[in-house]
């Protein structure tokens, strides 16, 4: 199943930027063991997805949700390359989990990733892999770049603890990426707070990336 997440880089005369940035947020995680079943079934949600019937542990259903939410940040223009990060917010409402309907991340403010990863009780300990594709560099359409590695994120939830299925990183610049798993039979998510690193001088203009989020099981 595959999500996409829209990156953007505003950058005027002024030298104002819009980018992804991060705001700190408090470690933990959140995973459950689900039922195991047959069809074996994967489901990711990245920013707004979608859910019939109710909530997973109701026996609510995932659908797919052709969204594809943003990422965005202003930077003041005597800011700009001073390499203090910027927080970016993000168009996406999601913020209750699907699994039960709990607040789980901060609408506006962090991004809702998470899904599951179902199959039969047969076979060993098999694991889901959520994986990143991801440009070299956001561009003004005009020649100019900004790197992809420019992106951070932090990873956190309300109310969870414990290592993140999905943890903190940077996007590399260009090519494809693990960013996290979901165990067999388990129900896995976090919020991510993007920030942008502020440590280039680009030229004026609007930068944009969109990075492709993909779920494969084995």
């Amino acid at each position: 199943m595959l999500n996409r997440a829209m990156f953007v880089v505003r950058i005027w005369r002024a030298l104002l930027i819009a980018l992804l940035t991060a705001l700190p947020g408090a470690s933990g995680a959140f995973t459950v063991s689900i039922a195991a079943g047959t069809p074996t079934t994967i489901y990711l949600q990245v920013g707004v997805g979608t859910f019939s019937g109710g909530n997973y542990n109701a026996g609510g259903t995932p659908g797919n949700n052709t969204t594809i939410n943003n990422e965005t940040v202003a930077v003041a223009a005597g800011a700009v390359g001073n390499g203090v990060a910027q927080a970016m917010t993000t168009d996406s409402t999601a913020a209750n989990s699907f699994y039960d309907g709990f607040l789980f991340c901060t609408a506006t403010t962090q991004l809702y990733i998470g899904g599951f990863y179902r199959t039969s009780n047969g076979g060993g300990n098999t694991t889901a892999t959520v994986t990143a594709t991801v440009p070299a560099a956001l561009s003004d359409g005009a020649g100019h770049t900004i790197p992809f590695s420019q992106i951070r994120w932090t990873s956190s939830g309300n109310a969870d603890g414990g290592a993140e299925p999905f943890p903190a990183a940077s996007f590399s610049a260009g090519g494809v990426q693990t960013v996290g798993t979901i165990a067999k039979n388990n129900w896995a998510e976090s919020c991510w707070t993007f920030s942008y690193l502020n440590t280039t001088l680009p030229v004026a203009g609007t930068y944009t990336g969109r990075v492709t989020y993909t779920l494969t099981a084995p």
